[in-house]
């Protein structure tokens, strides 16, 4: 059994991985660190670094000055605008989710239109399937072919083309804590990628077996720290250089185009999570059965610290929520992997955390000391 607790300055659970509370003040690490990071960060000082390397990047007078991986989001389009505004020459690069709808659509062509060439990969759907499929029996994450395709990808074309620099957005090792302080700062690596990569900590090779050959999972390969080095590939996170804040990318996005959803689709920004139309959803509903909480929470946390909304005011909107049960996004996923909706709860149902998760005497499900006292809890998922 665990005891579970949450932050008293935000409304995350310590169930959430990669964070860390402190005892005494019974606060998060993400809380503890990044508040006075931010107010401390002399973020003129860090421009004028990444001017520097602007400079030295565009001395190397390569035919494309850096790689930029992009989904069309509101962070991806950021991406390229800082890009293109410190006169760097991008190659922008997306891995091709099987969901992306019409909004997800018109943002990237948005992006494109800026100004930019781009590379739109698709990889095999009978791989991808079946990946995606083991991905979520193994760890109720249909998310980790995502998450190595959407890393490997860029990766491989960069150490390919000897482009010297890839632009990722926020480092989430700073945004959201870590106990390494190599992971916090302006450079992404093979061992960041392991904890921070959301692939449970494996990598394409761990994934063989009968039916997918390491050549079925070479789109999912990441070039390693040795071969980068070898052609001249650095991987940087802007979030280092100009402070990042997903409204501020959201606001300065949607001058150049970006179109947000109508409502949320997951979580607490509408303009969030909309470049696919059901891995994501399911995802990060998921971590309700894993963590006790969702994206919602993740999201309400950030405006806590943004000084956007009080926490008393955030979990307000937790139990106006209520019970959040994506079932369009979860038909849709069922679908595309080609297993029946009691499959899937029956699946969800193997990993409930029973360290926090308890059945009471009429058999429905509830959290030991939930943060919401009188929370509705459902019998029934459906």
């Amino acid at each position: 059994m665990l005891k579970l607790r949450y932050c008293k300055f935000c409304v995350l659970p310590n169930t959430r991985p990669n964070i860390f509370f402190e005892i005494k003040t019974n606060t998060c690490s993400v809380c503890n660190s990044l508040i006075n990071k931010k107010r401390n960060t002399n973020w003129k000082l860090r421009e004028k670094k990444f001017r520097k390397l602007v400079n030295i990047t565009k001395n190397k007078k390569k035919i494309y000055d850096c790689v930029i991986p992009v989904s069309g989001g509101k962070d991806s389009t950021w991406q390229v605008l800082i890009a293109l505004k410190y006169g760097l020459r991008p190659l922008c690069v997306t891995w091709k989710t099987s969901g992306r709808g019409k909004l997800g659509s018109s943002n990237l062509k948005n992006l494109i239109s800026l100004g930019v060439n781009h590379i739109d990969f698709s990889i095999n759907e009978k791989v991808e399937k079946y990946f995606t499929l083991r991905a979520f029996e193994r760890f109720a994450n249909p998310c980790i072919p995502m998450h190595m395709a959407m890393h490997a990808i860029p990766l491989q074309i960069a150490t390919k083309m000897k482009i010297p620099l890839i632009l990722w957005g926020e480092n989430p090792g700073f945004e959201y804590g870590s106990k390494k302080k190599s992971f916090q700062g302006e450079y992404m690596t093979m061992a960041w990628r392991k904890v921070y990569g959301v692939t449970e900590g494996t990598i394409a090779k761990n994934w063989v077996n009968k039916n997918l050959s390491l050549h079925d999972l070479s789109p999912y390969l990441w070039p390693s720290e040795n071969n980068k080095k070898k052609v001249g590939v650095k991987e940087i996170f802007l979030g280092y250089y100009f402070e990042w804040n997903p409204q501020k990318t959201f606001n300065i996005s949607r001058k150049f185009g970006f179109k947000s959803a109508t409502k949320p689709k997951t979580g607490y920004y509408s303009f969030a999570d909309i470049d696919d139309e059901f891995l994501t959803t399911v995802h990060h509903w998921l971590k309700w059965y894993k963590y006790g909480s969702t994206r919602l929470w993740d999201n309400l946390s950030i405006e806590i610290r943004n000084k956007k909304l009080s926490r008393k005011k955030a979990i307000q909107i937790i139990k106006t929520v209520g019970n959040e049960l994506p079932i369009r996004e979860i038909k849709k996923f069922c679908n595309y992997i080609n297993i029946s909706l009691k499959k899937f709860f029956i699946t969800a149902e193997r990993f409930r955390n029973k360290k926090i998760w308890f059945k009471d005497k009429k058999g429905i499900w509830k959290i030991r000391n939930f943060l919401i006292s009188d929370w509705k809890w459902k019998k029934n998922e459906i």
